[in-house]
């Protein structure tokens, strides 16, 4: 894996707000980013399964919430 493989996997900003129809200023609510995980479409299950994944990174190292 690539030293700097997140800057590549967030280059399309906003894309799962976008997806799941909610404004950028806010957050995604747990529950729809639990069903997006459980998507149809594989490009909505990948956004998802990233951003848990950025936000449990998020936390371990005592960035923002």
């Amino acid at each position: 894996m690539s030293k700097n493989w997140i800057a590549k996997a967030t280059e399309n900003k906003g894309g799962l707000h976008r997806s799941l129809g909610v404004p950028s200023g806010e957050k995604i609510p747990a529950k729809k980013l639990e069903r997006a995980t459980h998507s149809d479409d594989p490009k909505v299950r990948k956004q998802a399964a990233l951003a848990e994944t950025l936000k449990k990174l998020n936390r371990r190292h005592g960035g923002l919430v």
